[in-house]
């Protein structure tokens, strides 16, 4: 599949919903558990920290296909300045395509152009897919949160992941 990757703008935030909308009704991909409208995601990305980055991969067509956001792990002090936390969501009529190798291969040089030099996430402990998707970009597995998240009633393990970028 042929994709660009960019930088999200403000007039992305409806496709940026459905694309996530529909991952977080599956229940199985994120410990998401409530919808996002196109007004809060405007919102996120209109006070997006300075040091944030936020990609989207956007077809031939134009429309987007995936996204992936980085965010500094603390604002309140700077011994994290170095941490950032990464998600990465493709629409689920695009995944295996190569889309979130795409947005790694564009957010790891940006993140070490902000000083970045660790990247931290979750991974939903039943999603194997996403956990395999970050292992072959060099995450490593650093530990389980047990019962992290609550979804329907039913408790969810996260896999806390890392990488180290320098």
């Amino acid at each position: 599949m042929a994709i660009e990757i960019r930088d999200a703008r403000a007039e992305d935030a409806e496709a940026i919903v459905q694309i996530l909308n529909p991952i977080i009704a599956a229940r199985v991909f994120t410990a998401f558990d409530t919808p996002f409208t196109a007004d809060a995601e405007r919102e996120f990305l209109r006070t997006f920290p300075p040091r944030g980055i936020f990609h989207v991969a956007a077809a031939a067509d134009d429309r987007l296909v995936g996204f992936q956001n980085l965010t500094p792990f603390a604002e309140y002090t700077h011994a994290f300045d170095h941490v950032g936390v990464l998600g990465t969501f493709v629409d689920l009529q695009c995944r295996r395509q190569g889309v979130a190798t795409r947005l790694f291969e564009a957010t790891f040089p940006a993140a070490l152009k902000k000083g970045y030099e660790k990247i931290f996430t979750f991974v939903r402990a039943d999603n194997d897919a996403a956990l395999q998707t970050y292992l072959r970009q060099g995450f490593q597995t650093i530990g389980t949160a047990s019962r992290q998240a609550k979804i329907d009633g039913r408790y969810v393990d996260e896999i806390i992941i890392e990488k180290l970028l320098t």
